[in-house]
């Protein structure tokens, strides 16, 4: 695999982040048909995982979708599934936007994970920093409005992604050394495709033309989106991938506006403004103050 500079790294991280916001547009749109949520699963899973093979099978490059370390690779899978699977839920409660907003409390957890496992240093002086950030996801959320049971689903499916998606993001820095982003992104999709289809067996929803379109692009987009990502993660630090999170968020209310004529109220925009200026801190100073990545070897488990 050819090594990539820091500056593609970043391209290939805002180009992941830009591609799943598709993939959370499409999702959005499927979930209007009321097909059960891990039918959803099934098909994202099975159709990254196809697309991800006959990519393979084009380039006559099948060996790189096996993985070098099983067990490694199967508790990344397994942080992968609960945050899609979250994702889906999450986006039947809430609007893109706000969706987006609430994921932005994972780049500061990734910031601080970072510092913990991967020796990128982080210095007392972001404490204040990560203080507005959770007081922006309240201002965002303002409880006080009088919220719906429905909208405490999808809060908290938010917060399981975040968790999800940050250990996800710290573990897979560590994998994408030794592991071709082909193979994880194909594992990600067996593992979405046979706890759906597993749980399909119970009930499942029929598909019509539409429905089965949107369920392919979904696929597609985050197929590509991840590979996107892992590339990325593979040379560059994780802080530096996690600050361009921030571009779903103009991404994001851009597509929402456009499909269903969203738009933020004003505590929405506040708590955004305050999680992005807190994150975008953390992330600066953790690349500007911590030891270049992989500085002392990480090791991987069997």
């Amino acid at each position: 695999m050819p090594h990539f500079s820091h500056l593609e790294a970043i391209g290939f991280a805002v180009a992941a982040f830009t591609l799943w916001v598709l993939t959370d547009t499409a999702i959005k749109l499927v979930n209007q048909s009321h097909l059960p949520s891990y039918e959803i699963l099934a098909f994202l899973g099975l159709f990254m995982a196809f697309f991800m093979f006959a990519r393979s099978l084009w380039r006559s490059e099948l060996r790189a979708l096996l993985p070098h370390r099983l067990r490694p690779q199967l508790l990344r899978c397994t942080l992968d599934l609960g945050n899609n699977f979250c994702v889906v839920v999450a986006l039947r409660h809430l609007t893109l936007t706000l969706f987006y907003i609430l994921i932005f409390l994972a780049p500061i957890t990734v910031a601080l994970l970072s510092s913990l496992f991967l020796r990128e240093r982080m210095l007392w002086q972001k404490a204040p920093a990560i203080v507005a950030g959770f007081a922006g996801v309240v201002i965002a959320v303002h409880p006080w409005s009088g919220l719906r049971y429905a909208d405490w689903i999808g809060y908290a499916a938010c917060m399981v992604c975040v968790a999800c998606f940050s250990v996800n993001m710290v573990w897979s820095r560590v994998l994408t050394q030794t592991e071709n982003p082909e193979s994880l992104t194909f594992f990600s999709g067996m593992a979405m495709a046979v706890v759906g289809f597993g749980m399909m067996l119970g009930h499942a929803a029929p598909l019509t033309g539409r429905l089965t379109g949107l369920l392919v692009a979904m696929g597609l987009l985050c197929a590509v989106g991840s590979m996107c990502f892992f590339l990325a993660l593979k040379h560059t630090t994780a802080a530096n991938v996690s600050q361009f999170h921030y571009t779903q968020l103009v991404t994001g209310a851009l597509v929402s506006y456009l499909v269903w004529r969203q738009t933020p109220d004003q505590f929405t925009v506040i708590g955004a403004i305050l999680i992005i200026v807190s994150g975008v801190y953390i992330a600066v100073r953790a690349s500007k103050d911590g030891r270049p990545a992989w500085s002392h070897p990480v090791t991987v488990p069997d």
